[in-house]
């Protein structure tokens, strides 16, 4: 049952609060993590729901230590490595290593088209040369590449990748990879598709990362507790509402119009400032 793995529940993707100067804002940073754990939330920081990609290294350094700051004892810090450069992605976990982080997240590099053996190549490279655990994060609106289940079956098996966060839209997917790796201890299954949060959860998966978290955590939260007590009523209320406020920032938007529109909801609640870095 979802709960009794190691790496479970909600992680939700957290924005990475700017002030604007575009540097971090590390008051705000304290409240984001706060909201997440008066809901038993696990942050996930430097993501695509926190413009990693946009960020200059210092700014993220900045950032993996307001979250060990911030961080809860007894809980689980996510920190997305992902970089174009392997060296780079190596580098920065090994910093994060020494600061806080307890999982390591990161995506395929995402100016090349890969080939499947360079996909199994990349990231058993990177798994073998970090410390902390690796998490696979597939993610084809940005990588604009899928990683095909069969790699990621074979990658399943390295001893230091727990898991993967998958982001596709894809029921076909997501199904396939349930029926693969519910019944795992040594590897995780977390859906990054908010729409299908309720159905994953009753068909195995073992966590959720939706980034409207960041504005209602108290959603999934309660929808977890639903789960645990088999009433799947709740849970679909609860999906009902994840539909509707994730419609509010990312209906009719880019995703990175989106991530704008949800910062100024997320000011509107007193939790952070609206800016994003350039180009959003």
């Amino acid at each position: 049952m979802m709960g009794e793995k190691k790496h479970s529940g909600v992680i939700v993707p957290a924005v990475t609060p700017l002030t604007n100067k575009l540097q971090l804002d590390g008051a705000a940073v304290a409240r984001l993590f706060a909201m997440f754990y008066r809901h038993n939330i696990s942050p996930f920081i430097l993501g695509t729901t926190g413009e990693a990609a946009s960020l200059p290294l210092q700014l993220r350094k900045e950032y993996v230590l307001a979250a060990e700051k911030s961080k809860k004892q007894g809980t689980t810090l996510y920190v997305g490595i992902s970089s174009n450069v392997l060296a780079e992605s190596v580098e920065f976990a090994a910093y994060c290593s020494l600061h806080g982080a307890d999982v390591l997240v990161a995506t395929l590099p995402s100016y090349y088209p890969l080939t499947e053996k360079q996909m199994l190549r990349y990231f058993t490279q990177l798994a073998d040369a970090v410390e902390l655990p690796l998490f696979i994060y597939n993610i084809p609106a940005t990588t604009h590449m899928s990683i095909p289940l069969p790699v990621i079956e074979e990658l399943s098996h390295h001893n230091n990748i727990a898991g993967m966060k998958d982001s596709e839209r894809s029921e076909e997917r997501m199904l396939q990879s349930l029926q693969s790796w519910k019944g795992r201890d040594d590897f995780h299954y977390i859906l990054g598709w908010a729409a299908k949060s309720a159905d994953a959860l009753l068909q195995g998966a073992d966590g959720l990362v939706p980034s409207t978290g960041n504005l209602y955590p108290e959603i999934y939260g309660e929808m977890i507790a639903a789960f645990k007590k088999e009433d799947k009523e709740e849970m679909y209320a609860m999906q009902k509402l994840s539909d509707e406020y994730g419609a509010l920032y990312q209906a009719n938007r880019t995703l990175g119009e989106s991530l704008h529109t949800l910062k100024t909801l997320m000011k509107e609640k007193g939790i952070c400032e609206e800016y994003v870095m350039p180009p959003l």
